[in-house]
């Protein structure tokens, strides 16, 4: 580990085990559509792990409210996004940090740390001060509605990551946006939400390990 200039973490379900808190956030914000409504936000949500809320819930609109929808109350985006953020807020503030991450940021203190999620930065910002790990994360916490390729391809282009960078995600989305961007990969499986990753990992080659702790351990 203290071979990379870089290291870049995901969020919800790498630095936060807030993957589940995020889920039942898209189904009670969408639960006034139904039952069937919120439940297909839920699967969309997981299919698509790393996808900003935006785009999410932009497709919930123009897709899955027009299809499964059962009651007809109508809902903005902004209202949806609004009735999410209120849930998720409270969820990531008190939500376990990944066990070992100081450590890891003691064994790499030259390495630039930063955040790259599809969480809110706005609200990622807050959170991470109000639990104290701010400042562990020294080349900065980016989120949407920039998208991961967006933020990596910006902070490449101003040499705030330097390779070689890590990057440590629990998605396929963090795959490919590590990838396109040229960073080396680590799957994380803890707290993942994808289905079958042990084939899909196998099958792409990609190194993985059960937790950060597992990480500095190996």
């Amino acid at each position: 580990m203290t071979d990379y200039t870089a290291l870049v973490f995901d969020c919800d379900g790498v630095v936060l085990d807030s993957n589940k808190v995020k889920t039942e956030a898209f189904y009670q914000a969408t639960l006034p559509f139904g039952k069937a409504a919120a439940q297909a936000m839920v699967d969309y949500h997981i299919a698509n792990g790393g996808i900003s809320r935006y785009k999410k819930f932009a497709y919930f609109l123009e897709h899955i409210a027009l299809t499964h929808a059962t009651n007809r109350k109508s809902l903005s985006l902004e209202e949806l996004l609004k009735a999410y953020a209120s849930h998720v807020y409270r969820g990531l503030l008190s939500c376990d940090v990944a066990p070992g991450l100081e450590l890891l940021r003691q064994k790499t203190p030259d390495a630039r740390w930063l955040i790259v999620s599809g969480g809110d930065q706005v609200e990622l910002r807050d959170v991470f001060t109000q639990r104290g790990i701010a400042t562990w994360f020294d080349g900065g916490v980016f989120g949407s509605p920039d998208t991961k390729d967006e933020i990596l391809a910006r902070e490449l282009a101003s040499a705030n990551i330097q390779k070689p960078a890590l990057f440590l995600g629990d998605s396929k989305y963090d795959f490919q946006a590590a990838t396109n961007a040229g960073l080396e990969f680590v799957f994380l499986s803890d707290w993942s939400e994808v289905a079958g990753w042990e084939h899909w990992t196998a099958m792409e080659g990609i190194h993985t390990r059960n937790s950060i702790k597992e990480l500095i351990e190996t």
